[in-house]
């Protein structure tokens, strides 16, 4: 890898308020120090965001371990807002100190900051310091007059918004105990766009929207067993038309076809996107991946799956899992005993939602193609 050569000074030439910091991170960060950061190779001394981008994209141009940009981000008290990185901004590498270092360089103030700082305090780069020959880019801030845009998420919304407020996981009687669809108008069995239906069990106070499930299967424990929790099968959302028994609803959106006994719940109001702050769990966990939400045996980045380890086993949402590919035994040629092989990493996960035996992560990274009953990890 190529040594970049920079000084505290130089660390030092945005920082008259015009740093903005992923400092909410620093809680989380005591198992992992900065002189630990593998930086990727060749990667840029500084990187514009874009509408797109989110957090580990952008880590991901300079770290090795993405997960790891926490403990490198510079951390500047007097900007409101500090764990918010928005299109616009310019990210920064230097070293301070010895040790790497990410600053973020905000070129409009944030609603509610008390003041704008003058680009003119800004040093001028390489003024009190000779750095090595090459090309260099010379930065020229300037103040942004664009309409500032909401802040980048960590992950990819898009893919995890439908999973947050659905359930995913159930207990086997859970979904006995809801409403459930008896028949479509004129005795129509197969529900579709559109359809209206009755429904029975939905209280004497029904809900305005339902999502609509089935029980999928159980999802067990490779190794042990046991089973952790039951799929619900989301098929998709209906509205009420009139309350009563039976109460009459109409199908809003369709996944599957819906047919009766299928169960309804009422829905969850929307939330918004979590900032998911990424650490590795505080201590040594191992568990398999389950299922993947869209049911094949093979898949890689922006997979969403189920993994073998919950709230029990302390699982938190921002907990970043190594995937290994669990190969198991092999039978000797030569002296015909089976024999464990180790497990080879295959990517890696970040864990958004928790239940009490299980949890839902999103495949981030991916270097081969990752398999049901792959093994899960403390990175």
């Amino acid at each position: 890898m190529r040594e970049r050569h920079y000084s505290k000074n130089m660390g030092r030439m945005f920082l008259p308020g015009l740093l903005l910091i992923a400092g909410l991170f620093a809680g989380l960060l005591s198992a992992a120090r900065a002189d630990t950061i593998e930086l990727k190779p060749g990667h840029p001394d500084r990187y514009t965001v874009v509408k797109g981008d989110t957090l580990w994209d952008i880590a991901s141009r300079f770290l090795k371990d993405p997960w790891r940009w926490p403990n490198i981000w510079n951390k500047n008290e007097q900007i409101q807002n500090p764990h918010r990185i928005y299109p616009g901004d310019l990210i920064v590498f230097n070293y301070v100190d010895g040790q790497p270092e990410l600053s973020v360089l905000r070129k409009q103030k944030l609603p509610g900051e008390e003041k704008r700082y003058p680009v003119e305090n800004i040093t001028e780069p390489g003024a009190e310091e000779t750095r090595p020959a090459g090309p260099t880019t010379k930065l020229t801030p300037s103040i942004y007059s664009e309409p500032l845009e909401g802040a980048i998420p960590t992950i990819n919304p898009g893919v995890i918004m439908p999973f947050l407020t659905r359930p995913l996981a159930v207990e086997k009687n859970e979904l006995d105990k809801a409403g459930y669809v008896t028949t479509g108008l004129e005795g129509r069995v197969a529900l579709g766009s559109f359809s209206q239906f009755y429904a029975r069990g939905l209280g004497a106070k029904p809900q305005e929207h339902y999502y609509i499930f089935r029980l999928g299967k159980a999802l067990k424990h490779p190794d042990t067993g046991e089973t952790l929790a039951y799929e619900a099968l989301y098929l998709g959302d209906a509205d009420l038309l009139e309350p009563g028994d039976p109460a009459k609803l109409e199908v809003r959106l369709v996944k599957q076809e819906i047919a009766p006994t299928d169960r309804l719940l009422a829905a969850s109001t929307e939330v918004a996107l979590p900032y998911y702050y990424p650490h590795a769990p505080g201590k040594q966990v191992y568990g398999r991946i389950l299922s993947a939400v869209n049911g094949v045996a093979e898949f890689g980045p922006n997979t969403i799956v189920a993994i073998s380890l919950g709230r029990r086993e302390g699982m938190e949402e921002g907990h970043v899992l190594r995937i290994m590919r669990h190969i198991g035994q092999h039978r000797d040629p030569v002296t015909r005993d089976d024999y464990k092989l180790p497990d080879e990493e295959s990517g890696l996960l970040i864990v958004f939602r928790t239940f009490d035996k299980i949890s839902y992560g999103l495949i981030v990274h991916a270097n081969r193609p990752i398999h049901l009953y792959d093994a899960v990890k403390t990175p």
